[in-house]
């Protein structure tokens, strides 16, 4: 008896939608489960977000007395509406031009000065292998960084007076002594020393930092090129710590006109006027020597919409030009 052997039916084809991936898709999580499991972490953010919430945001509301006739002992937000009177009454001030014109000098000399150096002393402190000496180094220009602007201010005070060490000097070439803080050329010389000589090292720290992630292997690319320290710095090292520069370069532009005021109000004086008097001590001023409020508050709010300007403009700039921006 012979048994004729039928082929197996054809299995159907199996529909896509029935198919089972390999991997199925993972769940997203929401942010109450995440909130849920890592609440721990969220919760070390609280404590920072009301410092922003309570100290930074909640004092914009007071900018509405800037548009409002403030009076003492009133409303917080003002008796009644004025309009854009304050802003025409600085802007028609001649004071306050001669203000905005020290203010812009002396942010400018601090960015062309106090921007670059901290990027060559760590490129100097790079290169050093005594580990002994770069950290004596770091530890001695780091230090003024610590030191309370009211101590620097009696330090400048002291060693640019009449009998301070600065007058001792010019005396050693046969000068006669120069009363430094009462002289308004020498005003821009004195803040801008002071700032390079308390702010430059602890600058130095992110640079450093980032120093540390370039490649070596770039290093050695560059040697066998043939290229020298000098080429290496200008062709690996900057290019490796540019986005660095560049969000500094755009946060101090965004400061450019709050330039130091605690430092400027304790060295100045009247007969300093012309060239230290800045909008931030001319604002402190007219608000509580003056007791003009809505008129300081009408200033702060041009200031501050001049710096968001001025970063938002930095940040679009290096956006397009290097590729490199805060957002």
């Amino acid at each position: 008896m012979t048994s004729t052997l039928r082929p197996p039916p054809p299995a159907p084809p199996r529909s896509p939608a029935v198919a089972s991936p390999a991997h199925p898709p993972r769940r997203r999580r929401t942010w109450r489960q995440a909130l849920r499991r890592d609440w721990q972490l969220y919760s070390l953010a609280v404590l920072p977000l009301l410092f922003f919430l309570i100290f930074r945001y909640l004092p914009m509301l007071g900018n509405i007395i800037a548009f409002r006739r403030f009076k003492p002992g009133g409303s917080i937000f003002g008796e009644y509406w004025v309009g854009l009177r304050y802003f025409r009454m600085f802007f028609t001030d001649p004071t306050f031009w001669d203000v905005f014109t020290n203010t812009l000098v002396l942010g400018a000399l601090t960015l062309l000065v106090c921007f670059p150096l901290p990027i060559v002393l760590a490129l100097l402190l790079n290169e050093v292998r005594a580990r002994r000496f770069k950290r004596f180094v770091q530890s001695v220009s780091y230090l003024p960084h610590f030191l309370s602007i009211v101590i620097v201010a009696a330090m400048i005070a002291q060693f640019t007076s009449v009998g301070g060490t600065a007058n001792q000097i010019v005396g050693l070439f046969g000068g006669d002594p120069v009363a430094f803080l009462q002289k308004p050329e020498w005003f821009r010389t004195i803040y801008v020393s002071s700032e390079v000589w308390q702010t430059v090292g602890w600058g130095t720290i992110l640079y450093l930092a980032a120093l540390t992630t370039i490649d070596e292997d770039l290093y050695e690319a560059a040697r066998i090129d043939g290229a020298n320290r000098l080429r290496q710095t200008w062709h690996v090292t900057l290019p490796g710590i540019r986005p660095t520069m560049m969000t500094l370069l755009i946060l101090n532009i965004g400061s450019f006109l709050a330039v130091g005021f605690e430092k400027i109000l304790l060295l100045y004086n009247p007969l300093t006027y012309p060239t230290a008097d800045v909008v931030s001590t001319y604002l402190f001023r007219m608000g509580f020597q003056s007791s003009n409020f809505s008129y300081a508050a009408a200033i702060g709010l041009f200031e501050a919409v001049i710096g968001l300007v001025l970063v938002l403009s930095a940040n679009i700039i290096s956006r397009r030009t290097l590729g490199t921006s805060l957002w």
